[in-house]
């Protein structure tokens, strides 16, 4: 009995803990529900997010998420003649066609 109460109440405390980090989700998938794009939906931006869990680390996830607040970081990476940003977008573009591959946009 005092197992299954012990048991009861550490599911209890662990459970906000594991229920924010299970519906957090990344930084692409953050940015798309807060932008202003009407297809912008749970389902939609899930998508993305696994999209960008195969083809983008965690530093060019949260570069790219601020592509939704500001287009022109985009447009000055594109254009940037630094090796690293050749470089991030290739890995970029790739993620863009997992996407549209993979969530049907």
């Amino acid at each position: 009995m005092k197992k299954s109460v012990l048991l009861a109440t550490c599911v209890a405390v662990s459970l906000p803990l594991f229920g924010s980090i299970a519906f957090a989700g990344g930084p692409i998938e953050k940015a798309c529900l807060h932008s202003d794009r009407k297809a912008a939906n749970s389902s939609v931006c899930g998508c993305i997010q696994d999209a960008a869990d195969e083809t983008l680390r965690g530093s060019d996830q949260r570069r790219a998420a601020k592509f939704f607040t500001d287009p022109q970081k985009a447009q000055d990476v594109k254009l940037s003649k630094s090796k690293s940003d050749d470089e991030f977008w290739e890995r970029y573009k790739a993620f863009g066609a997992a996407a549209q591959a993979m969530c049907g946009g």
